[in-house]
């Protein structure tokens, strides 16, 4: 089984990069022989914010991560990017969860 990590570090919209990584995430997570981990720091902590309202026809960053953890693909928060942003566990959608740099 080969593992793949993402490492995101830019917030879920203003630019396409958090886009992108989860289009290649979601892809590969459907692969048997892959197990897939999104590793968030830095603003890209808020694409795992719960309740992301985007207009009709917009890509929605906490949807595309829905379907990675629902894909048995692990999507993980760096908790000191998270304290630093006055981010909790309540505020972060199901699936996610802290996790640290170790």
């Amino acid at each position: 089984m080969k593992n793949i990590l993402f490492v995101i570090n830019d917030a879920p919209y203003g630019n396409e990069r958090p886009y992108n990584a989860l289009r290649h995430a979601m892809n590969l997570v459907k692969r048997d022989d892959v197990h897939v981990k999104v590793f968030l720091v830095a603003d890209a902590v808020y694409c795992a914010r719960k309740g992301q309202k985007t207009p009709d026809g917009y890509y929605n960053i906490e949807r595309m991560l829905k379907r990675v953890v629902m894909a048995k693909g692990h999507v993980l928060l760096c908790g000191t990017c998270m304290d630093a942003r006055g981010m909790t566990a309540e505020v972060v959608m199901e699936g996610a969860r802290r996790s640290s740099m170790d």
